[in-house]
């Protein structure tokens, strides 16, 4: 068995002016840092035996701040990177669906079949990410590792876990700094534990989706 937690990163100041990241490599804002903070100091588990994190500066530093309380280096993991947005990195949903409306559209409904100018799709993404925590449970038998990533690609995750049509992602929230747990037996199906709590952040505002 294996227990992966499963974590976004903390706010940026793109999530709260409604600015798609994808791989642009934003920075956290001030709450974002003290987001991370709040879950390092009331992490769900006791025992952590690695920690890694998509290479993008937002997940790295909201990893390396859980890892200190944990005396463990981050290892950076490009598979676990954000859906690259292409052309709409940057951009607020207006300003997409003034340009592309119908790929907003299939955004929103149909996020298996959507193609992004310039970017990358979600069933990519998936098999990336998919593919990387699968060899990661199997060295880590046992253990408990912590993944810190970002909203969609962790949804490909989920979705995975919960047998979920890629259509249906949206209807999974993750909210900056949300914790997942899910746990991977062998020869079993995974069992998720915990999805998209903010316990750790109180009165903490959630804004952003992507």
């Amino acid at each position: 068995m294996t227990k992966v937690i499963f974590i976004r990163h903390g706010q940026t100041e793109w999530n709260v002016t409604g600015r798609y990241q994808g791989q642009s490599d934003v920075q956290l804002s001030e709450e974002g840092r003290q987001q991370a903070v709040k879950l390092a100091e009331n992490f769900p588990v006791e025992r952590v035996d690695a920690i890694y994190a998509s290479d993008l500066q937002r997940a790295m530093v909201t990893a390396e701040t859980i890892a200190k309380q944990f005396g463990l280096p981050v290892q950076a993991e490009p598979a676990f990177r954000e859906l690259s947005f292409g052309d709409w990195e940057g951009l607020t949903y207006q300003q997409i669906v003034d340009k592309w409306e119908d790929a907003m559209a299939n955004f929103l409904q149909h996020p298996d079949i959507l193609e992004i100018p310039g970017g990358e799709s979600f069933p990519a993404v998936q098999k990336r990410a998919v593919t990387r925590l699968n060899e990661l449970v199997k060295e880590h038998d046992g253990q408990t590792i912590v993944v810190v990533a970002h909203g969609a690609v962790l949804r490909t995750l989920l979705a995975a876990a919960l047998h979920m049509p890629l259509q249906y992602l949206w209807s999974i929230r993750q909210f900056n700094t949300a914790v997942n747990i899910v746990r991977y037996d062998a020869d079993a199906n995974p069992t998720v534990e915990l999805l998209n709590s903010t316990a750790h952040l109180g009165s903490f505002v959630q804004r952003g989706i992507i």
